[in-house]
């Protein structure tokens, strides 16, 4: 179990140990989550973002046939200089 004081200003120190689990370091945010059943999660706010990009991606490579780095350069150029060149 790991204790955190909050401070006056409502600013807490999070524990070391659960600073490595998360993977946060200085600079970095933390999300706070409720569940529906009222529990509170504390989550690394970068790593979470990252989940739900990748979620929301998933199969969009398939989707567009790409499946190499050469796919994926050719749709960069076609964005940037348009179809054809």
């Amino acid at each position: 179990m790991n204790l955190a004081k909050i401070s006056a200003n409502g600013q807490i120190t999070v524990p070391v140990e659960i600073r490595r689990q998360l993977g946060l370091k200085s600079g970095d945010k933390i999300l706070f989550l409720q569940k529906q059943n009222g529990e509170i999660v504390v989550s690394n706010a970068s790593a979470a973002a990252i989940r739900k990009a990748q979620a929301t991606f998933a199969g969009s490579a398939d989707a567009l046939g790409v499946s190499s780095e050469d796919d994926i350069q050719a749709l960069v150029d076609e964005v940037r200089y348009g179809k054809g060149r």
